[in-house]
């Protein structure tokens, strides 16, 4: 079972997979893995809060619509390699929430 890292998957084959992510203000992912390298296009941005699976706060992410986000699986982790949040590491497994006052949506892309 794939487990929701978006909100629904609107294409897949063999290489990728393709999610449409959407979140009103206030409202959170359920936890979830990621198991492959992604990237997502945010096409209306805003700040989301993310937090590791023992609901640790792991601080606020800034998504500006227009942004493109490129991660690595980097073990147990996954790291931001593009701007903005060149650097930056969360676990693998965590949620976010939608910290902003308007809502919020990306495609996300999946490598397999």
């Amino acid at each position: 079972m794939v487990e929701q890292v978006g909100s629904d998957v609107v294409f897949e084959n063999d290489k990728i997979r393709v999610w449409n992510f959407e979140l009103r203000p206030g409202e959170s992912t359920a936890m979830h893995t990621h198991e492959h390298d992604y990237l997502w296009y945010a096409i209306s941005g805003a700040p989301l809060q993310v937090y590791d699976e023992n609901e640790k706060d792991l601080g606020v992410l800034d998504v500006p619509t227009g942004a493109v986000f490129s991660l690595k699986l980097v073990g147990d982790e996954i790291e931001v390699l593009s701007e903005p949040g060149k650097g930056t590491r969360v676990p693998a497994r965590h949620r976010a929430v939608n910290a902003g006052k308007d809502p919020y949506r990306e495609i996300l892309i999946e490598f397999k």
